[in-house]
Parts: C-alpha cells; structure tokens; sequence
C-alpha cells in the first residue's frame, strides 16, 4: 500500500515476515537529498538525509534524529505547553541504532555535514516504528546523492520454540514465550550492527538468528538498490583522501618498530599516554629542527609531523596486537585483574565496587515499592510502567578530565540501556518479589568495557541486597584488529584498543546463555566467521569473570538489608477494591496512618501492595485489609464481639472493620422482651449469616441459628430470610414510626411508645413497609 496514488509517487513494496513492507519516494520533502516514507501494516515511517555542506571538523559531522509524534497514535503531548519536547530515552535509543548502522558506511575522505532524520507518522499498535526508520534512513541515503556506501538495511527478530520470527509484533515481542530481542543491520555481504536482549539464548542460537536474519537484510536491501535504480541520484565525487601510508612508514623505520613498541608497552594508562606524548613530541622536534618557530613553514611541518607521529604509534599498536602482544603486556585472550568488595557502603539496600583493570564501577541496587515504578516513554495506547531500571553515569574526573556537566548523555542512556537488558531476564518474577528495583551505576574509572563493569557489579549489587536473582549475569567487551585476511579477537578491550581496533562487540550472559548484545564495527561489514569466534571467546571471557565473581558472592545473601522496605501483596477480590479504597479514598488512607505503611493497588484485577517498615506492621495491615475484603457467605459462623446494643437488636463485629445486625427477634429461640437481656456491648456472641443484601452489602445475622444444630442449620437460614412482614428501622434506633406489630404490644395504629421496648421514637417494627426480607435493617 502506498502513502499516496500522486503520479509522482515511486514505490517498492515485498511481503518481509507475513506483511507488506513498502518504500516510497517522490511526493513528500523533496527539497531533502534524500526521502523515504516507509510503511508496514499502519505503521507509517517519514526518513530524510541531507547533505549540509562541507565542514572542516577532525570528526564526521553526522547527526541522526528520530520522533515519535504523539498524533501518529491519536495523542495530544501532555505537560503546559502540549507539543514535543526533548527526545525521551526510547526516540535517543533508536537514534544510537541507527547512527552506529550507518556511520561506517560513507566514502572515505567525505567530511560534509549529514543529517538524518526519522518521524512516526502512523503508529498502528502493533508494528514497532523503530526498524521502519532504520530501513527508510538508510534507504534515503542510498538513493540520495550523499555518496553513501550502500545498499543497507535492517531487521528485528524474536525467536520463540526455536523458530526465529522476522519483524515481530509488539505483542509477541513483550510476550513471555519470546525469548529474543535482536536489531540488526547489514549490507548485501555482511553484518554491521546488532543489539539485543535474550532469555539466556544459546550462544549457537544467536549465531542461527544472526544467519536468518541477514538472509531477510539481503531482501530489503534489493527494495533498495530497485528504489535507487528508478529514482537514484548520481552519487557526489569524494576527492580521495591522501595516502599516508609511505611517510608512516617512514617514520616507524627510522624509530624503530621495537622502540616504538616500547613506549607502547609502559604500563599504567596515564604513564603510557605520557610516553607516548614525550614521543609524539621528540618526533616533532626532529622533523622541525632547524626551523624558524614563528614561520608558517614550522606550523605546518610540526602539524604533519605530529600526525604522522600519532598515525605511526596506531598503527604500531595494531601490528603488535595482530602479532599477539598488547599495550598492557596481555595476549588476546586473557581478562585483565578483576578485584570485587560488596557491603562496602553501610546504608544502601546493596551495593558493589567492581574493578577490572583500570575500569571501575560503584554499583547501588534500591529497593522500593510500586510508587517508585518508572513510565515508559513511547505511542502505547495504555500507560506502561517498570518496575526495574538501571541508571548508568559517566562523570569526567573517571577518565581524568575536567568538563562541564550538562545532563544525561546519549551514551549514557545507550550503557545504561545495554547494562538493564542484560541484567533484566535474570530478575525474581514480581510476584514472588514485590520490589521495584532501581540500578545505579556510577563509573569512577575507565579504560575500556564501563559498560560491562556496570553488568557485573549490577549482578552483585542485586545479590549483595539480597533479590533473588536466577543467576549471575557477567558482561564482556570484545575487539578486533583485522589487517586484509589478518586479524586478531581480542578479549576485554582497553580504551585505546576500542579508539584504534576496528570493532567493539559486547557480551552479556549467565553461564548458561546470552542475555545482552552490543555490536559496533568501524569495517563495511563482518564476515560469519569471525563473528562465530568472537562469541566463543566472549563465552570463555564471561565464565572466568563469572567465577570471580563466586568467589566474592556466590548467591544473593539471605536476608534484606534492614534499611530496605518490606513489600508484601495481596489479592483481593477486584469487587472489593471499592470498598477498600473507600469514600474518598478514606478507607486506605485510614490503612496508611494507622500502619505506617504504603498500600497501593497495583492493577484492575485486585493485586494490592503493602510497602513499609518493620514487618510486623505490614504484616499487621495485610491482615486487616484480608479481613476487610474477605468475601462472607450466607451460613458462615462467625464468632465476634458486640459493638453496639439498640432496641431492635444489636450489632456484631465481623472482622475487617465489617459488622452485621441481629435482630430482637433473631437472638434466641424463645421471645426476647430486651435485647440486654441476652448480650450486652463487648460479649462474644456466636452467629450466622442468614442473609446479605445485594445492593447495600448489608449483613444480618441470627444468633438463634447459630445455637441449632448444624444439621438444622440450612432449614432455619432459610425460615429466616422468608418475608414475614417485617417493618423498617432506622438507623440503629433512630426514631421509629408506626408499628402494626401487634404480637409486640401495638394496637397497629398511629404512634406505639411500646414502654416495654423502651423506644421513645417512630419504631416500624418487623411488620413494617420498609425491609421485605423479613426482620428491619438498620445501618
């Protein structure tokens, strides 16, 4: 289906996992370089490029942007001005996805400005928006002249049973059989970028998924490449940049390749970045010795000279780590020092320092209640909460840097989205441990693989605060240096190693499978086999981390920390939930003063949370608000106390702040002439319910009934609730009214004082108008 039947309108449209995927171009933002409306199912996606000119930047000026309008699902935005705003986390993450896709991907030597954008026009519930605007940003590229390296495209895959699902639905992606959440993206050859989150996926099965998953890439790549051949626009020349490779080689020659290796190979990341400094500088000072320093001829051969400098030690450090020796003295597959304390901070639920190398990590688990779930930002129609979130934090001074500080970075929302879905499969299931858990992640030193510090000392922060987790989950940062058919997997990834290498591919899992992947590539694309290795490796990697960290905590501890609140819940009947609230919300809020406690009604179904300290009074709160809710039942027994005593019966308490009424004429088997004559305020009385009214919930009990024989129980309930005339009485001996009673002492006309009965008021009796089931009510 296309967006428009305009005649200008060009289209591609393939069945890609059981729906009709459609790229088009030609009616909307033609002024971009590049536009494509992307539609699949409802869902309705609008991607640009644009080429913004040269800029002369020492990085890629590229800029990727993604929205979700809120009208695409039928929404106005809320807040006091009604439009939206900054990105919330979910759009920032579909950038990064899209950003690290592409930026490999354009010619070498380009340095214009690019910026692409991705807008959600229709939202239909179902088909996710994200990988809509992967396929249509790139697709826009492509048939763009920015001189992008294509034809690219992207997939999202579940895999459930085994079977591995393409473009799954929102539903079957949120469901508990799915055990797979995989984004990726690839060319015609290769795999480029991948993110996911699993249910301890075998690590073969990632493999398959990644296999299947390319097979569909290839497909949607051909819409492409059939889109750019009807409208494709000639690509803009890139001059080509200058081949250094002879003066690099120059000057490792005249250094020496071992001397320049051994400023390489000082130990300590500050130590090391110093020698190389000193180095890069006497290199300088050579190729300008002799010159005039205020002369342009010095400014421009020590800027060349600087950089060729730099450009030899990288590539020293790629044939040295190629050749199995790395910066730090290790080979490629062994795991830097890992030190763990726990219990180092003496009031927070749980907490762990974690440090692997020179990366270390500070990681807190809290524990709270239902008030503290987070909203998910995105077009669900229904409002969606988390109760477990993990916040990650890169300040400055952890890499030695003084910088202002302005707000949560896309990075960090990226670490801290990768550490939370690595860790999150591995949680209690809420029922069984009512907490909403909140991860924070504070790194106070880095040299590569933050992120992944973040998944190990999440893991024992969470054990250390007692949650019963599954299992340990360990992550793991792997690299690569690949010279034409050479290349080298290297385990736990220093910094320089991630800023030189060509690939940073990190893994998460427990010992039994994955749970998280992150991969980024700075080649055109990843051959099957050396991405089969490195998971391998990664597998090694993550087993002997996970044994470190047994040695420090081999199991969440077996008590909560006495700081942390006691949550408990219970279920009631969703009936019930009215009254628990009560007028007003006076009922729970009565709950909470009395306790102490916070009591929060988690859903329509009747589950209801208890938050508070010290234990005996939510304990305390759960059993009242069990009594109070309890369903009672016609024929139950019940043993309470007498609240109150009237003229026409009196009131007995059933538990839960409920109680119901015996009537006068339901206290004994005989006449009872006063009702003090056979129980008086705080007795205990035994009684049955004989009858509760439908529409008021009222209870009227019989204590007579309840002195019979249980046989004859059932025959007297139901003798109780035949109508026999009965009249109506008003609030607990309010003032009564005519009484046509005439077994009670009434001539049956006008005002009846009736003395014996002790009534100054207007008194129906239980021959009145007013309750037809039998004897008076009175609330």
């Amino acid at each position: 289906m296309t967006l428009s039947k305009n005649k200008n309108v060009v289209s591609v449209s393939r069945e890609i996992g059981g729906r009709t995927l459609t790229l088009e171009t030609g009616w909307v933002a033609k002024q971009a370089s590049g536009s494509v409306i992307v539609t699949y199912g409802e869902t309705v996606v609008m991607s640009t490029a644009v080429d913004g000119g040269p800029r002369d930047l020492p990085f890629f000026p590229l800029t990727v942007d993604y929205r979700e309008k809120t009208f695409a699902a039928g929404k106005i935005p809320g807040g006091f001005f009604k439009r939206e705003a900054r990105p919330t986390t979910k759009e920032v993450l579909a950038m990064r996805l899209l950003d690290r896709s592409v930026r490999p991907m354009f010619t070498a030597g380009y340095g214009n400005e690019v910026q692409v954008m991705g807008a959600v026009l229709s939202y239909d519930q179902e088909n996710e928006p994200e990988v809509l605007s992967m396929i249509g940003g790139m697709a826009a590229l492509h048939i763009s002249d920015i001189p992008f390296e294509g034809p690219m495209s992207a997939i999202r895959l579940g895999w459930i049973d085994g079977n591995i699902l393409v473009n799954p639905t929102r539903s079957i992606v949120e469901s508990d059989q799915n055990r797979l959440d995989l984004m990726m993206s690839g060319t015609m050859d290769s795999v480029c970028m991948v993110e996911a989150g699993a249910q301890e996926i075998p690590d073969s099965e990632v493999v398959s998924a990644l296999a299947a998953g390319h097979e569909v890439i290839r497909e949607i790549c051909d819409m492409c490449v059939e889109l750019r051949d009807k409208v494709g626009k000639a690509k803009s020349e890139v001059e080509a940049p200058v081949d250094n490779s002879a003066a690099i080689e120059a000057v490792i020659e005249k250094s020496g390749f071992d001397a320049i290796k051994n400023v390489l190979l000082t130990q300590g990341k500050f130590e090391r970045y110093a020698a190389i400094d000193g180095w890069v500088a006497q290199s300088v000072a050579d190729a300008t010795d002799g010159m005039d320093a205020a002369s342009d001829e010095f400014t421009a051969a020590a800027s060349e000279a600087k950089s060729m400098a730099k450009a030899a030690m990288n590539r020293v450090e790629r044939l040295m780590t190629l050749r199995g020796t790395r910066v730090d003295g290790r080979d490629t597959k062994t795991v830097r020092p890992i030190e763990i304390e726990t219990q180092f901070l003496p009031r927070v639920h749980g907490a762990a320092l974690f440090t692997r190398g020179e990366t270390q990590a500070i990681v807190t688990s809290t524990l709270g209640s239902s008030d503290d779930e987070q909203f998910l930002d995105g077009l669900n129609e229904e409002k969606v909460k988390s109760k477990f979130y993990l916040h990650y934090n890169f300040p400055p001074f952890c890499t030695g840097e003084a910088k202002p500080l302005r707000g949560t970075s896309r990075r960090e929302l990226g670490h801290g989205a990768l550490a939370e879905r690595a860790l999150r499969p591995m949680l209690p299931d809420h029922q069984d441990f009512p907490y909403t858990i909140r991860i924070v992640s504070d790194i106070t030193e880095s040299n590569g693989s933050s992120s992944m510090a973040s998944v190990c000392g999440g893991s024992l922060s969470l054990m250390d605060a007692g949650v019963p987790v599954k299992a340990p989950v360990a992550g793991i940062a792997m690299g690569l240096i690949q010279e034409g058919d050479e290349y080298a997997v290297l385990t736990d990834i220093l910094g320089s190693e991630d800023h030189h290498g060509d690939m940073d591919f990190k893994v998460a899992g427990t010992r039994d499978g994955i749970t998280a992947l992150q991969m980024d590539i700075k080649l055109q694309g990843l051959n099957p086999e050396i991405l089969n290795e490195a998971l391998e490796q990664a597998r090694q990697g993550r087993l002997h981390i996970l044994d470190e960290m047994a040695k420090a905590l081999a199991g969440p501890r077996e008590s909560l920390s006495p700081y942390a609140p006691c949550n408990k819940s219970i279920k009631i009947s969703s009936e019930k939930i009215g009254f628990l609230i009560g007028p007003k919300g006076a009922n729970i809020r009565q709950l909470q003063e009395d306790f102490g406690v916070n009591v929060n009604i988690l859903d329509d179904d009747g589950n209801v949370q208890v938050s508070g300290s010290p234990e005996e009074q939510v304990d305390a709160c759960i059993e009242l608000i069990r009594q109070q809710t309890r369903e009672i039942g016609i024929g139950e027994y019940i043993e309470g106390k007498v609240t109150s005593v009237k003229d026409f019966g009196c009131f007995v308490d059933l538990g839960g702040g409920r109680e119901g009424m015996v009537h006068i004429s339901e206290l004994d088997a005989g006449r009872v002439e006063e009702v003090g004559d056979v129980c008086s305020e705080g007795d205990l009385v035994a009684v049955v319910v004989v009858n509760i009214d439908e529409r008021s919930g009222k209870i009227r009990l019989s204590r007579r009934v309840a002195l019979l024989p249980e046989e004859e129980r059932p025959e007297a309930i139901a003798s109780a609730q035949r109508p026999s005339g009965g009249g109506r009485d008003r609030d607990r001996g309010g003032r009564g009214g005519r009484d046509r009673d005439r077994d009670r002492g009434g001539r049956g006309r006008g005002r009846d004082r009736d003395d014996d009965r002790g009534g100054r008021g207007r008194d129906r009796g239980d021959r009145g108008r007013g309750d037809r089931s039998g004897s008076a009510f009175a609330d």
